[in-house]
């Protein structure tokens, strides 16, 4: 689900879809989302970590996972072995929880990207679906990253049309977190 579509983008850029088609335009809004939503307070925590022993899988997040025996949670880390809606069976620790899965034993080993998991229902573009200050930061990052990759030589002009650096690294969080204010996950920003 996104929280942005490509014509609310579209009619803020100002481009036509003979130019830009919807499915270039999701791809930015993709990736702003990519940025944005793991920031938010959310029933939702990376995977850092799996293993499969005795058909019990069982993952590592970096934060807190907050899930207790029967809650029902969607993991994607990216393998079909351990990917889908699961219920948690056990709590090993507030980072470490397992589910049934009959499958070869799998040695734990890094889950690299880390992936996600997030109580079903609860994930943050549910969450904040309605939220207007999130959709104004998403489309705040959209719009840097359509300009980042579609300015002459990479170079964006800032509104006295003087060039400005490049715009991609941490100072394009700064522009957002002022506006996402209590829906930020501090915990997540330090993991």
């Amino acid at each position: 689900m996104s929280l942005v579509t490509p014509t609310q983008l579209r009619a803020v850029l100002q481009v036509s879809s003979s130019l830009y088609s919807d499915a270039y335009l999701q791809k930015v809004i993709d990736t702003s989302e990519l940025v944005i939503l793991p920031l938010l307070v959310s029933y939702s925590s990376a995977v850092t970590d799996r293993q499969l022993a005795n058909n019990v899988a069982t993952l590592t997040t970096n934060t807190p996972h907050n899930y207790i025996v029967g809650s029902s949670v969607v993991v994607s880390i990216g393998d079909a072995v351990f990917d889908g809606t699961k219920t948690v069976t056990a709590i090993s620790s507030e980072y470490l929880f397992s589910f049934a899965k009959t499958n070869a034993d799998i040695t734990r080993n890094a889950v690299i990207p880390h992936g996600t998991t997030y109580l079903s229902g609860y994930d943050a573009a549910t969450i904040y679906a309605s939220n207007p200050a999130v959709y104004e930061a998403i489309i705040v990052v959209s719009v840097e990253v359509f300009q980042s990759i579609n300015a002459a030589g990479g170079q964006i002009e800032g509104v006295d049309f003087q060039p400005t650096p490049y715009r991609m690294g941490r100072s394009l969080l700064n522009r957002v977190i002022g506006i996402l204010g209590k829906s930020l996950d501090t915990d997540a920003m330090l993991a």
